[in-house]
């Protein structure tokens, strides 16, 4: 499954919507690909977004692993995981993808393009 989505909220909430129908359609569990893809999507239409320019969404299955890939144009702004203050209101989506994910990370793209990935297990 491959998507263009709009780098806005509304654009964010229908790649998880659209990846967990994928997610049935295919026969895996929601969660927590469901959740990684939510935060994935919500840091490429908040921090990722360009004017104009959408974001992409990339979902599939090789083996046992399934690999989640968003990828926004903002190649300049590469994410790192690091905890926010306990009574700050956001900053815990790349500790959550941390937690929920096998592994991830963040490749670089045709300018201006960066894609960041996570990895999770399936029951085969």
């Amino acid at each position: 499954m491959s998507l263009r989505l709009s780098s806005t909220p509304r654009g964010a909430r229908l790649a998880r919507l659209l990846a967990a129908e994928q997610l049935r359609a295919w026969g895996l569990p929601l969660d927590p690909a469901r959740q990684i893809v939510a935060e994935l999507a919500a840091n490429a239409a908040t921090h990722g977004r360009v004017s104009g320019r959408d974001f992409g969404l990339t979902l599939y299955v090789v083996g046992d692993t399934l690999r989640i890939e968003v990828t926004d144009t903002r190649g300049d702004h590469t994410p790192h995981t690091q905890l926010p203050a306990p009574d700050a209101e956001s900053g815990r989506g790349l500790v959550l993808v941390e937690a929920l994910a096998d592994k991830w990370g963040v490749a670089p793209g045709l300018s201006p393009r960066k894609t960041v990935w996570a990895e999770i297990g399936v029951p085969p």
